[in-house]
């Protein structure tokens, strides 16, 4: 959190109000087999409640549209209807789709008028703080088209030929400049019209909604992301969250 006590100017009050939508209809095949990954457990509460007071902590954002499985819609209502949340943020559960790209566009056609900014939020992203959220929105709200939070890499990177068959060696072919690439989190900020107009627009495989965009032609641009907006997929990685969030009760009484 941040020490500045001036208010954000993601939270102006007469500026537009922003929502959120969550896609959660995933079933989180690397966590191995059990609940949807969203619905796992982390530090005794679901990870999808821990994303949804995540965006909710931004004062800017009043909706937050949970895109749930298609099957599952009434079970993730009750869920979070039994967890205390924000009351000045709305939250709705809408059924998703067979995929992330189908789920999302579901998401923005249950959305109000009037949010003409829009946030993408991974579930499996729940510790992502709230000066990362606002960021986003700011870099929105000045006139970016799409924001991403991403972070430097740390790793050397390599291209390489897939190999034909799982474990086989790879033959590299490059190793890019890494002072150039950037690992990219969620939220993902979005002027309302412009996500529109992607997701009736662009079809095929895409890795997320900021791509999309990109193949519109318009700019996209990063902010700084957030060590602990890392996504949770493999069980090592609720290890690590469970450890942030027990290092932030014990710093914060989070």
């Amino acid at each position: 959190m941040s020490d500045d006590s001036r208010p954000s100017p993601a939270a102006d009050p007469q500026a537009s109000p922003v929502a959120a939508v969550i896609p959660a209809a995933g079933r989180g095949v690397r966590l191995g087999p059990g609940a949807p990954k969203a619905l796992r457990s982390l530090n005794g509460t679901p990870m999808l409640v821990h994303a949804v007071r995540a965006l909710a902590a931004s004062r800017a954002v009043s909706l937050v549209v949970v895109v749930a499985p298609s099957d599952g819609a009434g079970e993730v209502k009750s869920m979070l209807d039994a967890h205390a949340l924000p009351e000045r943020t709305d939250v709705l559960v809408v059924p998703g789709g067979g995929t992330r790209q189908e789920s999302v566009r579901l998401g923005l056609e249950a959305l109000p008028p009037g949010h003409d900014v829009v946030l993408v939020h991974d579930a499996a992203r729940p510790l992502v703080p709230v000066d990362t959220v606002d960021a986003v929105i700011e870099a929105v709200r000045g006139g970016a088209a799409a924001v991403v939070p991403a972070l430097p890499l740390a790793d050397t990177v390599k291209q390489v030929e897939p190999a034909g068959a799982p474990g086989a060696p790879e033959p590299v072919v490059a190793t890019p400049d890494r002072s150039r690439l950037r690992a990219v989190q969620t939220p993902q900020g979005f002027d309302r019209a412009t996500l529109v107009r992607a997701h009736k627009t662009v079809t095929g495989d895409v890795t997320d909604d900021a791509s999309m965009v990109e193949q519109l032609g318009e700019r996209v641009v990063a902010v700084p992301g957030h060590e602990e907006a890392f996504k949770v997929t493999r069980p090592l990685d609720l290890v690590l969250a469970e450890a942030v969030l027990a290092r932030r009760r014990l710093n914060d009484g989070f």
